[in-house]
């Protein structure tokens, strides 16, 4: 099944917002705690509700200021809590995946901060588990070389400790300076169901700037790609127009159906 959606409300809070993507026929929205988990158990929940009763899926993204391998344990610490402060609200609202920036190298060698970064999760999803949250973590593919996360980390790390993965093909893209749809879903035709993020960016030779709005010349060899393999797959949007962006690409995946 595919679904489409939005990263955030667009400032007009998560009722109206919700209310608007089931006009709409969007069927997806990543709750962003970018700068720090300020909801309510009540909310989440009435939030929730609303959701489920006109068939939006949730998810939920974690904030940014998260390292699970930096150098200073208080910073891990920190990072622990910002994760399970969001799986605790991704709980009440029925969210099905919690994503995050797992970490950052600082000039260490990959498989170390892999290794760092796998114990950390491990712990998390215990917790997750004795809690009885219905929850995945969803480590994001990065778009900076000095950020842990290109595919092949996410899905070591994957294998090694039953979470899930967020796949961004922007980051993929800026991280590699290139991007080979064929290469990555092949490397995913084990995922039963792909969460992913979507929208144009600019980039240098050190990887991402900033997310731009997305292009219907990019949304089309993305849309051709799922369309031919079937996809389960759900697509949010993070330009800085994801609700007219996740539309275009509705329209194309429309017209590519017909």
């Amino acid at each position: 099944m595919l679904k489409l959606g939005v990263a955030g409300t667009g400032g007009i809070g998560y009722s109206s917002c919700l209310k608007k993507l089931s006009k709409l026929g969007l069927k997806a929205m990543e709750v962003e705690f970018t700068y720090g988990v300020k909801m309510s158990d009540a909310a989440a929940r009435d939030i929730g509700s609303l959701a489920e009763s006109l068939e939006i899926s949730l998810s939920v993204h974690a904030p940014y200021y998260i390292n699970l391998a930096s150098k200073e344990p208080e910073k891990i610490t920190d990072s622990r809590k910002r994760i399970l402060d969001s799986c605790a609200k991704a709980h009440f609202l029925g969210a099905t995946h919690v994503v995050f920036h797992a970490g950052f190298y600082q000039e260490r060698d990959p498989d170390k901060v892999f290794k760092i970064i796998k114990a950390e999760v491990v712990e998390l999803i215990k917790t997750i588990r004795q809690n009885k949250w219905k929850l995945r973590l969803a480590p994001e593919t990065t778009g900076k070389r000095t950020q842990f996360g290109d595919i092949d980390e996410l899905l070591r790390l994957r294998k090694e400790t039953g979470c899930a993965l967020c796949v961004d093909f922007a980051h993929l893209l800026a991280r590699n300076g290139k991007l080979d749809y064929d290469e990555v879903f092949n490397k995913l035709k084990s995922l039963k169901h792909i969460h992913a993020h979507f929208s144009g960016i600019e980039f240098t030779a050190k990887g991402e700037r900033k997310h731009l709005l997305t292009e219907k010349k990019d949304i089309l060899v993305l849309a051709k790609h799922i369309l031919r393999r079937n996809l389960d797959i759900t697509i949010i949007n993070e330009s800085p127009d994801p609700l007219k962006d996740a539309l275009k690409t509705k329209k194309v995946f429309s017209s590519l159906k017909r």
